[in-house]
């Protein structure tokens, strides 16, 4: 059996790195404190801090969890290779092997997290579809990135709620507007926003002509308070009408789906994925908000990169990648460079290695702005 002690020495320093970019002494703190205003028997007196102290309480104990975990399956793995060597037996080679490379697996996903600097990373996700250039192409690609996400959600767990699907006029949709939920939702999905690229064989085209479409991802944090937006109804457009039942199993067909617009910044919010048309018009509002406040956000840096000479290489209206069906295959990220020939994996959600990708060259751009 070969010797693996430089292995085991590797872990350990990834899981001391681990406690560094976890922050587990804060962690260790922390809990104790949260444990106790979770226990008081008037906390649901207030709903909204009460869901606050238990998610992070929640989120701690996730970590924690994770962390000691890790830290445990190291010494077992070293105390099981060292009997080995001890009694010269090969017979538990296969096992050590096996438990090293799933360790370093898992420690591959949580140094990840170590890649999460956004302020709101841990929150969940509103996604925006919107098909753009290239007729019932673009219309046809933005259903096919509708499904891309909602399939990469389901592969990571996340709870998805379509709030609002439009049916394209010629093929596909014209709009989506999801709720993704999930811890980190909202650090992954930022990495997809951005217009997008589609060349192919035209299914449209009676030539069979090669056509480029485009269609756009739009990611904010959903923010369940956001206290410092205040929104005067009189700068509202409330609109009714029934879900036409766009995007098929997708959407509950109701007849009470509101759509407001913001008229002083355009920005549109839709639901009508609720009960009733007040539960719509509710939810409505609070993505209103949102998105609101995500544009406050992206204003003030914008006030900021003008005074310093800075100028974005990525944001909503530049192409971010390109999905290339014929005359090759192959997907390719033009901020990171990542590529695959996997398209059609690409399609059905394996998006990790583009959102790893992505973390890493944001990070290093961030390296060199310093």
């Amino acid at each position: 059996m070969r010797d693996v002690s430089d292995d085991i020495k590797a872990l350990r320093r990834r899981h001391d790195e681990a406690a560094a970019y976890l922050k587990v002494d804060e962690l260790r703190a922390r809990r104790p404190q949260l444990e106790t205003e979770a226990s008081r028997p008037d906390l649901w007196d207030d709903a909204d801090r009460a869901r606050q102290v238990t998610g992070e309480l929640a989120a701690v104990n996730e970590d924690l969890d994770r962390f000691d975990d890790l830290g445990s399956r190291i010494d077992d793995v070293e105390v099981l290779a060292e009997l080995a060597a001890e009694e010269h037996d090969d017979s538990v080679a296969s096992e050590i092997e096996s438990s090293l490379a799933t360790l370093a697996d898992e420690f591959r996903d949580l140094e990840l997290r170590s890649l999460f600097t956004g302020e709101h990373d841990e929150r969940d996700a509103i996604c925006d579809v919107q098909s753009g250039e290239g007729g019932a192409d673009a219309q046809d690609f933005a259903n096919m990135l509708l499904r891309m996400y909602l399939r990469w959600a389901e592969k990571h767990g996340f709870d998805v709620e379509l709030d609002e699907v439009s049916e394209g006029s010629e093929a596909g949709i014209s709009s989506a507007t999801f709720l993704v939920k999930g811890r980190h939702a909202y650090g992954l999905l930022r990495s997809e926003h951005g217009v997008h690229r589609l060349v192919r064989m035209s299914p449209f085209n009676a030539q069979g002509k090669r056509q480029t479409a485009f269609a756009a991802l739009k990611v904010t944090p959903f923010l369940e308070d956001v206290p410092d937006i205040v929104i005067d109804e009189k700068d509202l457009r409330i609109d009714t009408y029934r879900s036409s039942g766009a995007g098929g199993q997708h959407v509950n067909v109701t007849d009470s789906a509101v759509r407001i617009t913001h008229l002083p910044t355009g920005i549109v919010s839709s639901c009508q994925n609720e009960r009733s048309q007040h539960q719509n018009k509710d939810r409505a509002m609070q993505v209103l908000r949102a998105k609101l406040a995500e544009a406050e956000r992206e204003k003030r840096e914008a006030e900021l990169d003008a005074i310093r000479g800075v100028q974005h290489s990525v944001g909503f209206g530049s192409q971010i990648r390109s999905y290339v069906m014929q005359p090759y295959q192959m997907v390719k990220d033009l901020r990171s460079e990542h590529e695959t020939g996997n398209v059609d994996g690409v399609f059905d959600g394996d998006l990790d290695a583009f959102m790893e990708a992505y973390l890493r060259w944001q990070r290093a751009q961030s390296l060199d702005g310093d």
